[in-house]
């Protein structure tokens, strides 16, 4: 079976990921990607290394046309954009996966408290959280993905056997996070001006991010009750790649081979978690242009504490690898299908 893709708003970082992907998926035909910015002309124009690998020309959007030659739908847009534009997809009978944070909530209020007025809550009933490790068999039956935020997915992937097991003191969570400069997106800005990024370091937006009701949400689903967490992000001079650090008091005493059977338990199916051996710790580097979430953590008996690090790729497993490995389930693929990435390594 092929599926019919397409790809809306095509020239970002993640759009051009998706065209990477998409164009040798075994079982998709891309057939439609759209843009704002560079309408007539061909994406490899746009992105020089597609230059023989796709000659799509990027169109303007127009949601019929699109509708009538793609059977699902890849919606790369800004927040607010997005939900102006996923309504009419899903009433035309077409699958969609949102990369935007406007169908990752539950509540509607608690999406309007972070970011805006929602203009299409009657569907956030129906949006399925696009975290295969949590929700794999909803994802399944899904018309409406929404994929989840880069920083969320690491930070999720590292306490959510903790969590949900009881191991760790819900009130003592903290995330300290270190994201590569493309998390910011394409378009030029005075904080990602090599000039202002390069060989600097810096914590931004503290206290305040908007991928903190994300995390909060899915952790208090897996405790069973309301948590919070505190979630600081950080900009490194990197390209790409998000490093997490987590930190949480031991609710009671667990020793290491405990720990690793928790992670084992939830995650020994997952095709892209790897869980590293005694000794070992993640980093950006063994996962750069895949779409594997690495987990290596330390107990520290001297402060009651548990220490979980993952390293995941802030544009592939935090977007458009994860988004491809939501659509295979949703179209009846094993997750892996088109996911085989290259592994760098210097």
């Amino acid at each position: 079976m092929t599926i019919r893709a397409a790809v809306v708003g095509s020239t970002g970082y993640t759009g051009f990921e998706l065209v990477s992907l998409l164009r040798y998926h075994p079982q998709v035909e891309l057939r439609v990607l759209t843009s704002q910015s560079y309408v007539g002309q061909p994406i490899s124009q746009v992105f020089p290394a597609l230059r023989g690998v796709c000659s799509l020309v990027c169109e303007g959007l127009n949601p019929e046309s699109l509708v009538a030659r793609a059977d699902v739908i890849f919606v790369a847009l800004p927040h607010k954009q997005a939900m102006e534009v996923v309504p009419g997809f899903i009433l035309a009978g077409r699958k969609v996966v949102d990369l935007s944070a406007d169908f990752r909530f539950r509540d509607a209020a608690v999406y309007e408290a972070w970011y805006q007025p929602h203009t299409a809550g009657d569907f956030l009933a129906e949006a399925v959280y696009g975290l295969p490790e949590l929700h794999a068999d909803e994802i399944r039956k899904a018309r409406l993905v929404g994929n989840p935020g880069c920083y969320p997915t690491g930070v999720i992937l590292a306490a959510a056997p903790l969590v949900r097991h009881g191991v760790v003191t819900l009130e003592s969570i903290i995330a300290d996070c270190k994201s590569g400069v493309s998390g910011a997106g394409r378009a030029a800005t005075l904080t990602t001006h090599y000039c202002e990024a390069n060989e600097g370091f810096r914590a931004y937006s503290v206290g305040e991010h908007r991928h903190t009701p994300e995390i909060e949400q899915e952790l208090s689903a897996l405790a069973g009750q309301p948590l919070r967490v505190v979630f600081t992000p950080h900009l490194v001079p990197m390209s790409r790649g998000i490093l997490t650090t987590l930190y949480a008091n031991l609710a009671r005493e667990a020793s290491d081979a405990e720990v690793r059977a928790l992670y084992q338990e939830m995650y020994g199916g997952a095709p892209f978690v790897r869980i590293l051996d005694k000794g070992q710790l993640p980093s950006t580097m063994y996962v750069r242009g895949t779409n594997y979430c690495d987990i290596g953590w330390r107990l520290e008996p001297r402060t009651g504490r548990i220490i979980v690090i993952t390293a995941i790729d802030n544009l592939a497993r935090g977007a458009s690898s994860q988004a491809v490995c939501n659509m295979n389930l949703m179209c009846g693929f094993a997750e892996e299908t088109g996911l085989n990435l290259r592994v760098w390594q210097p």
